[in-house]
């Protein structure tokens, strides 16, 4: 059984889009300096890379930790 449309959250809406409308992307490239309103036309724009989540790598956490045993080992120098 489904649950009805109106009983759903308004989470499905919220999210990272891939793609942007014609608007966003002559704002961004206009940001950027790739595009003059004058001269350049609305159609064949550029492509214009979206913003993507950036996820957490292993070695970030790793470094983190050597890091951390360093600092703690370089302490335990200093007191001796």
């Amino acid at each position: 059984m489904s649950i009805h449309p109106s009983l759903r959250g308004a989470d499905g809406l919220v999210g990272q889009r891939s793609v942007l409308t014609r608007i966003e992307r002559i704002q961004k490239l206009q940001k950027d300096g790739r595009f003059d309103g004058e001269q350049d036309s609305v159609y064949g724009l550029p492509k214009v890379r979206t913003q993507f989540k950036v996820k957490k790598k292993k070695k970030d956490e790793d470094e983190a930790t050597e890091g951390e045993a360093a600092a703690t080992e370089g302490d335990a120098a200093a007191e001796a």
